[in-house]
C-alpha cells in the first residue's frame, strides 16, 4: 500500500491556511525527493474566512465592508471555483503530490472526489461527483473541488465540504443577486445546497468529517497514513508565503476590471458561470476581462482578452473576434454566447460613460446567480 502523509489541523486564517497548503508542495516538484506519495491535510478555519477562487474577481463576490464589520477574513485561493465562505462548519481538504501526467485534470477531480464520497458514505450521507468540480446529494451541492499545478509540476487538490453552514452569514457577506433574496432567501439557499447536519439530522461540526474523510481517501485510493506536521522547510515556505502573497492586498484582490468606466455581465457556459468586464474609451473595448470559478483558466478565454483590446465595440466585431479566437478549442463555449455577454457589458460600460449605472451581476460558488423572473438581463442563457 501506499503511505500518505496526514496533517490534521484546526483554527486556520485565510493567509496561513492557503500558505500552508501550498508549502506542502514543497517536496513534490518534478526534481524533488519526495518523504511519501502524497500529503493529505484535513482542516478547519477559525470562525470565518471568506474565499475566492483564484480566476474570480473578489469586490463581485465578496462584500468586504461586511466581512470587516464582522471581523471575517477575506482571501483568494490558489485554486479556482467560487466564492465560499469556511469556519468550524466545514471541512478544508487540500493534498498534494506530483502531477501525473498521464491523468486529465478532470479524471483526478473524480479520483479524489471518490475518496470524499466514501467518506461521507460513511455517515450515511450518499454524495456524488457531478458538473465540473461539485460533491452533491439528489442534486444539492455538499462540497466543492479545485486543482492547482505549480510550474514545478507539484499538484494541489482542494476541498471544501459543508458539514454546516450558517446561511444567514453566508448571505451577508458574500454578493448573491438581490432578486433570489427578495423572499425567503434563506429557504432558497437550502433549495440549492445541503449539509451533513441536515443529511444526518443531528448538529456535525467540520472536525467530525475529519476520521471519515481519511478512511474514504485510504478505502478508495489503497493508502495507509503516517500522521505528520509540516516540517521546517515546509513551515519556513507557509511563512513566506503568507507573508508575500496570500495575505498580500494584491493577491487578496487579484485581477480587477481597469479603471475607466466598465460594464459586467455574466453568461451561463458548459465551463460554468462566466463573468464578462469591459472597460471603453470613446467607442473602443479598453479592456475586456473573463472570470468565472474556473478550475483551471482557459487559454482561449486569455487569447480573447487579448485580441479585443482596442477594437470596435460593436457586436460583429466583438463576435468574429471571438469565433476566431475559439476555434475548435473548446466545445463548451459558444462564440454568440460569450460575445453576447461581452456586448453587453460594452453596452453597460457605454451607458455608464454616458451618466448611467450598469447593473451588477454576481454570485457564490454554492449558491450561483439564477435569471430573475424581473430582470433578464442579469444572467445570459
Amino acid at each position: 500500500m501506499s503511505v500518505w502523509r496526514l496533517i490534521s489541523d484546526d483554527g486556520a486564517g485565510p493567509a496561513d491556511g492557503l500558505a500552508t497548503d501550498e508549502a506542502l508542495m514543497l517536496h513534490y516538484g518534478r526534481d524533488a525527493v519526495a518523504p511519501s506519495e502524497a500529503v493529505i491535510r484535513l482542516y478547519t478555519y477559525r470562525p470565518h474566512s471568506a474565499l475566492v477562487g483564484r480566476y474570480q474577481v473578489l469586490d463581485a463576490e465578496v462584500d468586504r465592508a461586511a466581512c470587516e464589520r464582522l471581523g471575517l477574513g477575506v482571501g483568494r485561493r490558489p485554486t479556482g471555483g467560487g466564492a465560499i465562505i469556511m469556519g468550524p462548519g466545514q471541512l478544508g481538504v487540500a493534498v498534494t503530490t506530483r502531477a501525473p501526467a498521464d491523468v486529465s485534470p478532470r479524471e483526478l477531480l473524480r479520483q479524489y472526489a471518490a475518496g470524499i464520497v466514501a467518506g461521507l458514505a460513511r455517515l450515511g450521507v450518499s454524495a456524488s461527483f457531478r458538473g465540473k468540480n461539485d460533491l452533491e446529494v439528489d442534486g444539492r451541492k455538499i462540497g466543492g473541488l479545485g486543482l492547482y499545478v505549480d510550474g514545478r509540476g507539484a499538484l494541489l487538490f482542494h476541498a471544501s465540504i459543508l458539514a454546516d453552514l450558517d446561511v444567514e452569514l453566508m448571505l451577508e457577506v458574500l454578493r448573491i443577486p438581490g432578486a433570489k433574496l427578495a423572499d425567503k432567501g434563506v429557504s432558497r439557499v437550502h433549495e440549492r445546497i445541503t449539509t451533513v447536519s441536515m443529511q444526518t439530522g443531528h448538529s456535525v461540526g467540520g472536525t467530525a468529517l475529519r476520521a471519515a474523510v481519511a478512511d474514504g481517501f485510504a478505502e478508495q485510493l489503497g493508502i495507509h497514513y503516517d500522521e505528520s506536521e509540516p516540517d521546517g522547510a515546509e513551515r519556513e515556505r507557509a511563512a513566506e508565503l503568507e507573508r508575500e502573497r496570500y495575505g498580500a492586498a494584491a493577491w487578496i484582490a487579484g485581477r480587477a476590471p481597469a479603471g475607466d468606466s466598465h460594464g459586467t455581465a455574466v453568461v451561463k457556459t458548459g465551463l460554468g458561470l462566466i463573468r464578462a468586464y469591459a472597460g471603453v474609451q470613446d467607442s473602443s473595448l479598453s479592456s475586456v476581462m473573463l472570470a468565472g470559478d474556473f478550475s483551471v483558466m482557459p487559454e482561449a478565454l486569455t487569447r480573447i482578452e487579448a485580441a479585443l483590446r482596442w477594437c470596435h465595440a460593436d457586436p460583429g466585431r466583438i463576435h468574429a473576434i471571438i469565433s476566431r479566437e475559439l476555434g475548435d478549442s473548446d466545445a463548451e463555449i459558444e462564440p454568440e454566447v460569450l460575445a453576447g455577454a461581452v456586448w453587453s457589458a460594452a453596452e453597460r460600460a457605454l451607458e455608464r460613460s454616458a451618466g448611467a449605472t450598469p447593473v451588477r451581476a454576481s454570485g457564490s460558488c454554492y449558491f450561483p446567480p439564477v435569471t430573475p423572473a424581473t430582470d433578464t438581463s442579469e444572467v445570459l442563457q
